[in-house]
């Protein structure tokens, strides 16, 4: 392979992001389930409100920013950002993200047993924006690391279909924490009485 354009990462940057991903989100976590009774008292129960799932859901894109800065400098991270700017794509893709997730998401809980006038209860639009606002600050940050970073480096040595069935191992094992721990979507099996796990 020819060496990489300036400013470009070298596919060796993918093991220090993955290893500055897995210590920050599961170092927090093991200082959480070390130190549960004193992080509760001080920062409240946990949630996907609480600062240290927060932090550990940014913890790809914390691991993104540093791979980046170290070897591309502050321009590199500048260039970087600026990919935020491309939005261009197809009508299909806005109809699929504005109609086909709320309806998968909507079939897959009528098929879990929830009542059709259930999902069609609208909250406040309070409520909704705040939650929408919420939402986007919390669980889209981690894909400047897996996206930005890990797909891209995963596409120059394997083709995009088995980078992303790669990539989706090395996602699901890191999720894998939210399992387990109380207070969370996925350990309490229930999307509609809680927010989502902080891991995404």
């Amino acid at each position: 392979m020819p060496p990489p354009a300036h400013g470009d990462l070298p596919f060796a940057a993918l093991v220090p992001f993955l290893l500055l991903t897995f210590v920050l989100a599961w170092g927090l976590l093991a200082v959480f389930l070390l130190f549960q009774e004193h992080l509760a008292r001080v920062f409240g129960p946990i949630s996907a409100r609480h600062p240290l799932f927060i932090l550990a859901v940014y913890a790809p894109a914390i691991a993104a920013f540093t791979v980046v800065a170290a070897h591309a400098g502050l321009a590199g991270l500048r260039r970087f950002l600026s990919r935020l700017l491309l939005y261009r794509t197809t009508p299909g893709w806005y109809a699929f993200v504005l109609l086909g997730i709320p309806l998968a998401y909507a079939g897959g809980a009528l098929l879990k047993g929830s009542k059709l006038m259930d999902l069609l209860a609208l909250p406040e639009a309070g409520a909704l924006l705040a939650t929408m606002a919420f939402m986007l600050v919390l669980g889209p940050v981690e894909e400047f690391g897996w996206r930005g970073v890990a797909l891209p480096l995963l596409q120059r040595r394997l083709k995009p279909a088995w980078a992303g069935l790669a990539l989706g191992l090395v996602w699901g094992v890191w999720h894998l924490p939210a399992f387990f721990l109380g207070g969370t979507r996925r350990a309490g099996g229930d999307s509609c009485r809680s927010w989502p796990a902080p891991w995404r």
